[in-house]
């Protein structure tokens, strides 16, 4: 693992350059109810290598691994299983040039952690890292305490980009201003990065909430978290220092397909300029 993309992720200071990531979306993994017999290992493995070596040919900085596939989600434990066939997988797909973090959904920081540890990844995604949410999968309590401390026992190395608001949630109880939820994130739960995103996979993000973040927590990296399209995405990189976008890359704008290697090259020179 590069300690030069390391510290990237870790850094206090804004990146010179905007970071740029694609999204890995894996097919069902075994033990999944969306798994077929014909879904063996070595097909999904497959499937995300692809997926990969065009994220990075179109000129992607680095991706994030998921585990779409597996609805419905687990609200916070994944079974062992999900965690070693992550693992699997990621070992196998291109790493030592790129920024790659891994996304256990819908919320289980720990095996994230530990996925990206064994695998020699750079970091991690947590959708609810503080406070608590209301979700389809029931409501999902913030980890950090736990989540911090397994970094620490596994070295402190790995970066922690945290979702403020996250998409396919609301709130519980009265609801919060963003700034406010923005600084809880970044200042009491100590992610590294933050992300905004829209309402829903897909959903743009509202300019005016970017920069809300941005104002209220001005020394993390801020990326944007859905709804990155080839038409927004350089006015958003105006405020943002990066990008994670997956399902306006894909065939057929089909989400459960692979990624169009044209559609990918398309987005790199809209948000590159």
């Amino acid at each position: 693992m590069s300690e030069d993309k390391q510290e990237l992720l870790l850094s206090r200071e804004r990146p010179r350059d905007k970071i740029l990531l694609g999204v890995v979306h894996l097919k069902p993994l075994p033990g999944s109810p969306g798994c077929k017999d014909s879904e063996r290992l070595d097909t999904v493995i497959e499937a995300a290598r692809e997926d990969a070596e065009n994220l990075l040919g179109a000129g992607f900085d680095g991706y994030v691994i998921e585990n779409f596939g597996d609805l419905p989600f687990f609200p916070e434990t994944v079974p062992p299983v999900t965690t070693a066939m992550m693992t699997r997988i990621a070992c196998e797909l291109p790493t030592s040039e790129a920024i790659v973090i891994v996304n256990v959904l819908r919320n289980d920081p720990l095996a994230a952690l530990s996925i990206a540890a064994g695998a020699g990844l750079d970091g991690i995604r947590v959708n609810v890292h503080t406070s608590a949410m209301l979700t389809d999968q029931g409501i999902i309590e913030g980890r950090a305490a736990e989540t911090l401390r397994l970094r620490s026992q596994l070295g402190g190395k790995l970066g922690i980009l945290a979702d403020v608001d996250v998409k396919h949630a609301v709130q519980l109880g009265t609801a919060r201003e963003l700034a406010d939820l923005a600084r809880e994130t970044a200042y009491r739960g100590l992610a590294d990065g933050l992300i905004v995103t829209g309402r829903a996979t897909g959903a743009p993000v509202a300019p005016e909430e970017l920069t809300e973040v941005r104002q209220a927590v001005p020394d993390r990296h801020l990326f944007i978290g859905s709804g990155a399209t080839e038409s927004n995405i350089a006015s958003l990189l105006e405020t943002a220092d990066g990008a994670i976008v997956g399902s306006s890359l894909k065939i057929d704008d089909d989400i459960a397909r692979g990624i169009d290697p044209e559609k990918a090259r398309a987005w790199i020179l809209a948000a590159r300029g």
